[in-house]
């Protein structure tokens, strides 16, 4: 490295944001760029590549260093003859993991001051959030920096980044250190891997007709580049004359386009931008909080086993049914920030760059779905699934008929099999002495043959049975071996579903399996990948917790 060369080093250099705040000071031409992150190498994308990113390593107007900011040695290696350090280093703030953020947000960022002070760092800009001052309760309109930091942080995201923003402004003049901090609000833009693609998700499983509160919330969104952007103006203003450094160092600022917009409308211009339905059923929030509760509760205990962080979480449910909006004037006026990108111009850029996650490119079944094929592929297929509604509805029709007439009267199976027989014989002999046509609707009569068994009819049920019976018979001897566990163990839940399903009453069986058989299989024809993979899902966090669990027997054992 030269002497007349300036360095800047980008810490958490491969997280969202920071790839544009990389890619913008390339392009301007201010610094050769130290990219700092946890990967031990990087990995760039075709666009990358052939970009001014790709370049600039090649050059080397950029380099990368992986390191964990949790290590202060390694800190300082990244931070050495560096000018200028933009520290946007963090972990997934949908994680709720207080230990993570903690070590990261609050213990890491002190490595970094420490490192800035003790190799005399000019100056040294911080990420922060809009969130350190919304406890998710009471919403805000037009906040402005004199909030205080809140008592009840929204979740330890939000609790840590307050904690490692008041060490950063604390630091301001240290050892002609100049540092100050930046809020952003509600990041989006291209290479945003949590909220479009979480909402393209939610959509192509059927919940993006649903929208949590009023859907009056106001929201301030922010583009991608204007947080770029943003911090590019922190670094000229506190590099300027002693009196505009002066007043912008040892401060916060809130970010964002500057333009507020209902939340709701915000999310509805993303999803039918997208080509998916727009959110039109509000559900009350209180009315989803005890659930969010109970998802955040069995994450709590299964997290540690592989579940993936779930959607549905308290945070969540305040974040999208309360006003969140901020003043930018303090930017404006001492950092010189303004908006480069309009929200509008970000929403097309943004919808652009997500071509694979279209409506219209959505991965599509080929052949018969698993539903249709569960249930034989012939006419009780075509009426449980709905594909003949006129058919579903007079099955539907007769069934209810049959319950009230046979079921909820109590009678005797022998009752209500000849109060059946009765009506089906007086409807055949009224049905065969209708003329062929009344009132000029023409009767179609049932065929003879259409009561008759065919040969091969009985001969396929007769073999049907015979190989049921044989079937029960191999079981019975590999059971007699006493070698297969396995064999065992679905012998015993069969049996022990069945004496359960015995013991509940023929008509509450009715009741219930009515519903369900003309609800359950069309929802998951309908639903089939969403299903098929929390299937997977919860099946991958059995194996890992009966796996684990047998590691800790096997263990105590040795021990003994």
């Amino acid at each position: 490295m030269s002497g007349e060369e300036r360095w800047c080093v980008v810490t958490g250099g491969r997280g969202f944001a920071a790839r544009h705040l990389v890619e913008m000071l390339i392009q301007y031409d201010l610094f050769s760029v130290r990219i700092a992150d946890l990967e031990p190498q990087i990995t760039l994308s075709t666009e990358e590549q052939n970009g001014a990113l790709g370049h600039a390593l090649k050059s080397g107007r950029a380099n990368y260093v992986s390191a964990d900011l949790r290590d202060k040695p390694q800190v300082l290696k990244v931070i050495e003859g560096a000018e200028v350090v933009f520290h946007m280093a963090a972990p997934n703030s949908s994680v709720n993991s207080q230990q993570l953020h903690y070590s990261v947000n609050v213990q890491g960022t002190k490595n970094v001051i420490d490192a800035c002070v003790e190799l005399k760092v000019k100056r040294l800009i911080y990420t922060s959030s809009a969130s350190v001052v919304f406890d998710g309760i009471h919403g805000i309109i037009n906040g402005d920096e004199s909030l205080p930091y809140t008592d009840k942080p929204l979740d330890s995201y939000s609790a840590t980044k307050a904690e490692g923003e008041a060490a950063i402004l604390k630091a301001n003049g240290t050892n002609g250190l100049l540092t100050c901090s930046l809020r952003p609000s509600s990041i989006f833009g291209p290479g945003d891997r949590l909220f479009v693609p979480s909402l393209v998700a939610a959509a192509r499983a059927g919940k993006s007709k649903f929208m949590i509160g009023d859907g009056n919330n106001i929201y301030d969104f922010t583009y991608v580049e204007n947080v770029a952007h943003a911090h590019i103006c922190a670094d000229r203003a506190l590099a300027s004359e002693q009196e505009v450094a002066e007043k912008a160092a040892g401060q916060a600022y809130f970010i964002t386009n500057m333009e507020p917009i209902k939340f709701w409308e915000f999310t509805s211009l993303i999803l039918e931008g997208l080509g998916y339905e727009r959110p039109r059923i509000k559900i009350p929030a209180f009315a989803v909080m005890p659930i969010a509760h109970l998802i955040e509760w069995i994450y709590k205990i299964f997290g540690p086993y592989g579940m993936k962080v779930p959607q549905l979480i308290p945070s969540r449910i305040r974040l999208l049914s309360c006003s969140r909006s901020f003043n930018c004037s303090k930017a404006k006026d001492r950092l010189g920030y303004a908006p480069i990108v309009p929200l509008e111009e970000g929403l097309k850029r943004t919808l652009e760059s997500y071509p694979h996650l279209r409506a219209e490119n959505q991965p599509k079944r080929e052949g018969p779905s698993k539903a249709s094929i569960c249930l034989g592929s012939g006419k009780v297929a075509h009426t449980l699934l709905w594909k003949d509604k006129k058919q579903t509805l007079i099955t539907l029709l007769v069934l209810v008929a049959i319950y009230y007439n046979f079921i909820a009267s109590q009678s005797t199976i022998v009752t209500a099999a000849s109060k059946l027989l009765l009506v089906v014989s007086v409807f055949l002999f009224i049905h065969g002495n209708l003329p062929e046509k009344v009132f000029g609707y023409t009767i179609e009569k049932i065929p003879m043959s259409y009561f008759n068994l065919s040969e091969e009819r009985s001969h396929q049920t007769a073999l049907s049975v015979a190989s049921s019976w044989n079937a029960a018979v191999n079981v019975l001897k590999s059971l007699c071996k006493g070698n297969d566990w396995s064999l065992f163990f679905q012998v015993v839940i069969s049996l022990l579903i069945l004496s359960f399903l015995g013991a509940i009453s023929f008509q509450t069986l009715f009741i219930i399996g009515l519903p369900v058989a003309f609800a359950a299989f069309y929802l998951y024809e309908k639903n089939e990948q969403a299903i098929d993979s929390m299937f997977l899902e919860a099946l991958s966090l059995g194996c890992k917790m009966k796996s684990d669990i047998t590691k800790k027997v096997v263990g105590s054992k040795k021990k003994d």
